[in-house]
């Protein structure tokens, strides 16, 4: 499982090492092979393995709602296969980048099946908003996960 921060900069051909931790995951798990696509406001990144799981979910709906087929336009069109290099790293086209003002300076934080690449400073303003309203976000999160 992906857990943890940490903190990366991207070099400047926009690729990004991967931590050891998420590597021996992928290593012992998974392939070394990534899905990287939009979250809004961050990327999230996804072993082969997981993605496939995504993918056949979308399969299940031959003819999907409209709500779907927009969701499907935004996350899944924008996904790139990433596979890690001979120095485990990845590298993120520039159109992802750009998407979610992704520079130079990012945070990785693991998420269990996958995880999110922040810039820096995008992750500090939401983790502010999470802060404040952490009591709200713990109760909703116990209620909705038994």
């Amino acid at each position: 499982m992906f857990r943890g921060k940490s903190i990366h900069s991207l070099d400047a051909k926009g690729r990004l090492s991967i931590p050891a931790r998420f590597k021996e995951v992928l290593k012992s798990k998974y392939s070394e092979k990534l899905f990287v696509t939009n979250q809004v406001k961050c990327l999230v990144a996804y072993p082969y393995e997981e993605w496939r799981k995504i993918e056949e979910r979308f399969l299940g709906h031959p003819l999907p709602p409209p709500k779907i087929q927009q969701f499907q336009r935004y996350f899944v069109a924008s996904a790139v296969e990433c596979k890690l290099d001979s120095h485990g790293r990845i590298l993120i086209p520039a159109t992802l980048r750009d998407e979610v003002e992704i520079e130079k300076e990012v945070v990785l934080l693991g998420m269990l099946d996958h995880f999110e690449i922040w810039s820096r400073d995008k992750l500090e303003q939401e983790l502010k908003i999470v802060k404040e309203q952490f009591d709200e976000y713990s109760s909703f999160v116990s209620d909705n996960t038994k």
